[in-house]
């Protein structure tokens, strides 16, 4: 996980957000424990409760399950579950305003496609 932290939002969705990201890239396997909350609470020197606080989200929303006496571990089917999701977050959030500064730009499927190849448009 990071241990530079963005002002403008509360480190506990940061810390939420990044273990959606490490499901998504693969780095955090369904089955597999989450570090505990005291781990993660003195390598970022971090308030246990900040932890706590992001990992009940992940419970609440059953990316994972509490083994009592083992700790939270990542549900199977979450990384389908957590794909779907974040795809559709994003084709109605952020999309959008993509689309309009795309459409601003004047810039077409060649030119996007020309720059991601190149390095530039």
């Amino acid at each position: 996980m990071t241990t530079q932290w963005s002002n403008d939002t509360p480190i506990y969705l940061q810390l939420y957000q990044q273990v959606i990201e490490r499901i998504l890239d693969g780095v955090i396997n369904e089955g597999e424990a989450l570090p505990s909350v005291r781990t993660v609470a003195a390598e970022y020197r971090l308030n246990p409760l900040t932890i706590s606080k992001a990992y009940q989200m992940l419970q609440e929303e059953g990316i994972v399950d509490k083994q009592r006496g083992k700790g939270l571990f990542i549900r199977p089917g979450t990384r389908e579950d957590v794909l779907q999701r974040e795809r559709q977050n994003f084709l109605q959030q952020e999309w959008p305003a993509i689309m309009r500064r795309i459409e601003r730009l004047a810039l077409t499927p060649e030119n996007l496609l020309k720059g991601k190849q190149e390095g530039s448009v």
